[in-house]
């Protein structure tokens, strides 16, 4: 799987980077080869997903079998190698953090990102939930949907969020910082909730920024 965190790393934007060289990539999807002795649950032949601490992409990978997970006969490979990530963090922010319910609201930067489409998706597990989201146009097609009210990023989506939803909204996903932090807290109900999960904005082509998230 290729995720933001791998650019993140590739341009030095992390806390105590690895020494190179190094193999880049923390999830991927495949076939057991081989178990340890102690590893029960399952069998050489398995087809599963798995979490790693780097090396992921390479054709034989060693991770703990905590986290390794079984997939279904219809998921592919591919498919399989772009979920743990995506969809771990978007449960963990709509469910163990924001403690998402029925017909609760939902603002979600970057909607066609991974973690984007993948809140999506577990909001539509939820009766009644409202998503509210930004993203390039160029995007909208491929996601209409599955998001109730999908906004251009670049245009004044907080007058249009209002307009819908005077109250503003439950829960703010906010995973690009800088002035679109001031946007998502004016747009937060009372005793709602704000989860700040990335910093895209901080990463400018191929050198560091932290200007926008300093702005945050």
């Amino acid at each position: 799987g290729l995720n933001f965190i791998d650019l993140m790393v590739r341009q030095g934007n992390i806390d105590n980077p690895p020494k190179t060289p190094l193999v880049p990539g923390f999830e991927c999807s495949g076939i057991v080869e081989a178990l340890g002795d102690s590893v029960k649950g399952f069998e050489i032949g398995d087809r599963v997903m798995a979490f790693v601490n780097y090396n992921a992409w390479a054709e034989v990978v060693c991770t703990p079998a905590e986290f390794v997970y079984k997939i279904p006969d219809d998921m592919s490979f591919s498919e399989a190698a772009a979920f743990p990530m995506n969809f771990v963090t978007a449960y963990m922010m709509l469910f163990e953090v924001a403690n998402l319910r029925e017909g609760m609201s939902v603002l979600v930067h970057s909607a066609g990102g991974g973690v984007g489409q993948a809140v999506a998706q577990l909001c539509s597990t939820i009766p009644n939930v409202t998503v509210f989201g930004t993203a390039s146009s160029f995007k909208h097609e491929a996601i209409k949907d599955s998001v109730t009210h999908l906004f251009d990023r670049n245009a004044d989506y907080v007058q249009e969020v209002k307009r819908i939803s005077t109250d503003g909204v439950d829960i703010v996903l906010d995973c690009l910082c800088g002035e679109n932090t001031g946007k998502g807290l004016s747009l937060l109900k009372p005793l709602g909730t704000y989860i700040l999960y990335g910093s895209s904005n901080m990463v400018t082509g191929e050198t560091k920024s932290f200007f926008s998230f300093a702005k945050s």
